[in-house]
């Protein structure tokens, strides 16, 4: 505090907190040096990106970084478009799908509006909600007994839809729990939401999926424009350092966002790399086979340790250790083993564990069995 000056934030920011990473891994990685960390907290792809994209990274030169990006990112939209089968004017890009959740929770919502979306639900759901300084109606989940545990509650969601909600948050398949629920209940949910109430569904590990029965919400963009469907490269791309998101919506609500959306908010490598990425649905076809034998895998040996462990969709796996997780997470820290903690989510007793190579499971594993001895 400099002069004495005290910023004074609207109420709405006055009440929030940083987003947590869970660790320094910058520091973590200068504390572990030459034996490295085994780095399964953020639920990126050990697999990296595709081949191709790496061979356009070799392309960007002066020209490409010492001009402002193209503000609308056509280029990508085009591509994103013609994967999707929509228009390009029905694709508006996100620094990373996070900050398109933050828009569409500023477009859509204000004071005295509630916003509704699912316990355990993505944590940006609750900060969008706070930011714009609208009521969260948090609906309490599936029990941790239910086919989905702690999933969606899509009855209690359309049932608590009421005259002053404004934004409804969905995610299929849902971080942090993994779980996922069919594209019928999804329709039948649509069916009870009021049309002039957008509802997002975040599909960040859509990729990942390999259940039919799921399946993506673009199928039932034509009945219901008030569906936004919300993507992402970070994941199942391996393309979590470059920040490229996107959503696919009615192109009324892509006018809207495209108001607020800063006008240079993927950088020109990025929106070049991503292009290269969706070039390459096979790199997507290997990961997402390869990723369901290692968490198939993973699961199998922490069930084996005696641990409960929520079914997944995704390159993560939720382990409910049924005690305080911290000293656990703790130990595995100190070993090197990064993974995330759940405190945040009002999950204490779990911790959130990606799929990694061989040698990270088996750092992985090996620590867990002395934590837990």
């Amino acid at each position: 505090m400099a002069n004495g000056f005290i910023p004074r934030p609207v109420s709405a920011i006055a009440g929030l907190r940083a987003y947590d990473p869970g660790h320094d891994l910058p520091a973590l990685r200068a504390r572990f040096g030459d034996v490295g960390l085994a780095e399964l907290g953020s639920n990126e792809s050990p697999f990296g990106p595709s081949p191709r994209v790496l061979e356009a990274l070799t392309r960007v030169d002066a020209t490409t970084l010492l001009r402002y990006p193209d503000p609308m990112g056509l280029g990508l939209r085009t591509a994103i478009a013609a994967t999707t089968g929509v228009a390009p004017d029905e694709v508006v890009l996100g620094n990373g799908s996070h900050e398109l959740l933050m828009l569409l929770g500023q477009c859509f919502a204000g004071p005295g509006d509630e916003v509704v979306f699912s316990e355990f639900g993505f944590a940006v759901f609750a900060i969008a909600t706070a930011a714009v300084g609208a009521m969260p109606v948090r609906v309490p989940a599936l029990s941790r007994a239910a086919t989905m545990p702690r999933g969606h509650d899509l009855e209690a969601l359309a049932a608590a839809v009421g005259p002053r909600t404004r934004l409804v948050y969905l995610a299929n398949p849902n971080n942090p729990t993994g779980t996922t629920f069919p594209l019928a209940d999804l329709e039948r949910f649509l069916a009870r939401v009021p049309t002039g109430i957008p509802v997002v569904v975040d599909e960040a590990y859509v990729e990942y999926l390999h259940d039919p029965v799921v399946g993506g919400a673009l199928a039932l963009r034509d009945r219901y424009p008030n569906l936004v469907v919300t993507r992402t490269f970070s994941k199942a791309h391996g393309l979590a350092g470059l920040r490229v998101g996107y959503a696919i919506a009615d192109r009324a609500v892509v006018d809207v966002v495209n108001r607020l959306r800063e006008s240079f908010n993927v950088n020109a490598v990025a929106l070049m790399l991503a292009e290269a990425a969706l070039a390459d649905p096979d790199h997507v076809a290997r990961v997402r086979e390869a990723t369901r034998q290692d968490r198939e895998a993973l699961a199998g040996a922490l069930e084996a340790m005696g641990l409960f462990v929520h079914p997944s969709a995704t390159n993560f796996l939720l382990v409910d250790f049924d005690r305080d997780a911290a000293p656990i997470e703790a130990a595995l820290l100190a070993r090197g083993v990064v993974v995330r903690p759940m405190g945040g989510y009002g999950l204490p007793t779990c911790l959130r564990i990606n799929t990694g190579t061989g040698r990270d499971h088996e750092r992985l594993l090996a620590a867990l069995a002395e934590a837990l001895a």
